[in-house]
């Protein structure tokens, strides 16, 4: 069996590595073994806080909506309901958009919610 030095392919492997974790604090920058373990960790996290960033954006739209809501004398809750009663398939995303940016389109929506 001959001999296989792997310098070329642990370098490249080294260089991709410290490549990802440019900026990284500490050790994590620098060295390989951290900055592989700081690459897992990040992967992790960037995973979860994909799905934390969807309930996060819900939580937005029912703040925007309920703050246009509130002037006009309605609560959230209950004009989410008249919406499901009468058939309007408007999704929370749209109505808080509706609701920041054309707000008399908006009110239109909430009128016939009624």
């Amino acid at each position: 069996m001959t001999r296989v030095k792997k310098g070329v392919n642990a370098l490249k492997s080294r260089r991709n590595i410290l490549k990802q974790v440019k900026g990284y604090r500490f050790g994590r920058g620098t060295k390989e073994r951290q900055a592989q373990e700081a690459i897992f960790h990040a992967g992790t996290y960037a995973f979860a806080h994909r799905k934390d960033k969807k309930g996060d954006m819900r939580k937005l739209w029912t703040v925007k909506i309920n703050a246009a809501l509130d002037p006009m004398g309605h609560s959230y809750s209950k004009f989410m309901g008249a919406l499901k009663k009468k058939g309007i398939l408007v999704d929370r995303k749209i109505l808080a958009d509706l609701a920041e940016n054309n707000p008399q389109v908006f009110e239109r929506v909430v009128n016939q919610a009624k």
